[in-house]
């Protein structure tokens, strides 16, 4: 018996949605227990808030705690580990930053490949960094800063927070685009760096904004241009360095991200509550403060930021030849 083409588009479309159901249903239900955010850093720095705050957002939009889970170690390799090998069920994710598209190339024997084994999510904040010196230093602007660098090869100590450190490679991506040669000064972290800075040991860091901002308004220290391609809300006075080297961009991005499995409809759900999370005032004002700005996007906005990322700074780890600590 022929069916009619009427009957025919009619069965075909309650078949697929008979197969979408399932789907539908999982979505509808998750989260239906506590989620895990997987942090690789300790608890206290801006990664760790930034993953506070959107988590606490998260719980109040979909009714169960998001809980922070605190993994350091290995330059986040195992707080990256640890979702990679998890069951992809949306259950267990990661507050991803830039170290992961750095770490892509500077370890060479990482049990993971991160953009094949990772699904992205949702970009949540990116910010950058500040170029500062101690106030002693000759140079008041960056123009007079590379001038002198130039003037005085490898006399200028440069702090950051460990080799392949995120503030380390955006001052080694600057020495590539100046040509100026300064001495790299490896911390265990981006605290004790700051502290040296400021009692004048090292000369110059390319800071996280977070930390620096009071000092730079306080005196202690003097900014000299920020890395990112548009001047900070929270250091308007600043210029940027693409002012004075065109082309020039360097910015910390922070986003969430499931194991690479993870149901799509889990995915897209999670992304449509983190993009409505960020829409809030008082969520953008938040992050003003840590000198950052709402990243909201799909979830392939996200892959390609990594991806391109990830491009980036590795090609910078090649050509200064950087190896993890």
């Amino acid at each position: 018996m022929k069916l009619r083409r009427r009957e025919f588009l009619h069965l075909t479309a309650s078949a697929g949605t008979a197969l979408l159901a399932p789907q539908v249903a999982r979505a509808q239900a998750y989260p239906s227990r506590p989620v895990r955010l997987v942090v690789g850093f300790t608890p206290g720095g801006a990664v760790d808030i930034i993953a506070r705050l959107i988590g606490q957002a998260l719980s109040e939009r979909l009714g169960k705690p998001f809980v922070i889970e605190n993994r350091p170690g290995a330059a986040t390799n195992l707080a990256t580990e640890s979702v990679v090998r998890a069951p992809a069920d949306g259950y267990t994710l990661l507050m991803a930053n830039t170290a992961a598209a750095i770490n892509a190339t500077l370890y060479d024997k990482l049990s993971f490949n991160f953009v094949r084994d990772i699904a992205p999510v949702a970009g949540v904040m990116r910010g950058g960094y500040v170029a500062q010196v101690h106030p002693s230093f000759p140079a008041k602007t960056l123009p007079e800063f590379i001038a002198y660098a130039k003037a005085n090869p490898g006399t200028i100590n440069m702090g950051s927070a460990g080799s392949g450190a995120s503030d380390h490679m955006a001052g080694e991506l600057f020495k590539m685009m100046t040509g100026v040669n300064l001495v790299h000064v490896p911390y265990r972290g981006a605290a004790p760096a700051l502290a040296d800075l400021i009692g004048g040991q090292v000369q110059v860091m390319f800071g996280s904004l977070p930390p620096s901002i009071e000092y730079i308004r306080s005196g202690k220290l003097r900014g000299l241009a920020v890395t990112t391609s548009t001047r900070s809300d929270a250091l308007p006075e600043l210029p940027t360095v693409s002012d004075f080297v065109p082309g020039y961009e360097a910015s910390g991005w922070y986003g969430v991200c499931a194991p690479s499995r993870t149901p799509v409809e889990i995915v897209d759900k999670l992304n449509q509550e983190i993009n409505a999370a960020l829409a809030d005032p008082k969520l953008k004002a938040r992050f003003a403060e840590l000198g950052g700005a709402a990243l909201p996007g799909s979830p392939a906005d996200f892959a390609k930021l990594i991806a391109d990322e990830t491009e980036k700074w590795g090609k910078v780890v090649r050509a200064a030849n950087i190896k993890p600590e």
